[in-house]
């Protein structure tokens, strides 16, 4: 049975999994309002990624005994002015949902929940990828400057993302 505590902070994490997916959508958006579908498609698969994460830790709360719960979603950003623009928020706030990770991980520790520290750790090694693919994209969209050509190059390469 897993504790009101920490039910409670899951459910705050299922509600920060499903606003960076609406997130990525409103990013996906804003990449197809550019003619950017290789930029949008990257979105639209990263924020069907953050549904899963979510749905993720829906079955956990529930297999444990707790009750999953859901909260407002805020309304993201709507609007970047480029491409780099949106991958540095995205790597900045995939580090703000690496320390939400970790801050579920102390309090796991803390409470003595092993079964919810193990459980964590997937969401550890996620965030691990997730910074590290974000941040290798807002170094080659760096790299790319100004340039059309190198811009569309880059949507080519990641309209090929496979789920």
């Amino acid at each position: 049975m897993i504790s009101e505590k920490l039910a409670t902070a899951l459910n705050e994490q299922v509600n920060a999994e499903l606003y960076s997916a609406y997130l990525y959508l409103s990013m996906a958006s804003y990449f197809e309002s550019l003619s950017l579908k290789g930029f949008a498609h990257w979105m639209h698969i990263q924020a069907r990624e953050e549904q899963d994460h979510a749905l993720k830790l829906y079955h956990y709360i529930n297999e444990r005994g707790g009750r999953a719960n859901f909260n407002a979603i805020a309304a993201p950003p709507e609007n970047w002015d480029s491409p780099l623009e949106v991958f540095e928020q995205v790597y900045q706030h995939e580090q703000v949902v690496t320390g939400l990770i970790h801050a579920l991980v102390d309090l796991a520790f803390a409470e003595k929940d092993h079964a919810m520290y193990h459980f964590l750790q997937w969401y550890v090694a996620e965030q691990v990828e997730e910074e590290a693919t974000a941040d290798e994209i807002v170094q080659q969209v760096r790299m790319a400057g100004d340039s059309a050509a190198a811009i569309l190059m880059l949507d080519r390469e990641l309209g090929q993302r496979a789920k």
